[in-house]
C-alpha cells in the first residue's frame, strides 16, 4: 500500500481536494498508475500493483494555495522514492507551507 497525507502546517488543518498522483518508472519514462484528490482528512490511499521500483508522488499545489488567496510559488511538488521490502506499507506525508514544504517516510 502507498497512502499520503497532506497537513497545511500554515493553518494547521489537512489540506483537502488537492491532486496527487502516482507514477512508477519503467524503462526510461514515468508511467501514471493513479491520480486522486485528498479526501477531508488530507489523506490519499492508493489501491495499485505492489512492486519494487522507482515511484514518484507529485502534488499539484498551485489550486489549493489560489483558494487561500495566496501566490502559489511552488505550482508542484514531485517525490520520487524507492519501494524495495513490498512486505511493508509506504506512507509519504507532505508538510505544506505558501513557501515551503517537509516530507518523510512515515509508518
Amino acid at each position: 500500500m502507498i497512502s499520503t497525507h497532506i497537513l497545511d502546517i500554515n493553518l494547521g488543518i489537512p489540506a483537502q481536494a488537492v491532486q496527487v498522483t502516482l507514477e512508477k518508472y519503467v524503462g526510461q519514462t514515468w508511467s501514471l498508475l493513479k491520480a486522486d484528490k485528498t479526501n477531508a482528512d488530507g489523506r490519499i490511499q492508493f489501491d495499485c500493483p505492489y512492486e519494487p521500483g522507482q515511484y514518484r508522488l507529485t502534488f499539484d499545489i498551485e489550486d489549493y494555495l489560489k483558494k487561500q488567496n495566496l501566490t502559489p510559488f511552488f505550482l508542484a511538488i514531485p517525490v520520487a522514492f524507492n519501494i524495495t521490502d513490498t512486505k511493508r506499507k509506504y506512507h509519504v506525508p507532505l508538510l505544506l507551507s505558501p513557501y515551503g514544504y517537509s516530507t518523510y517516510r512515515g509508518s
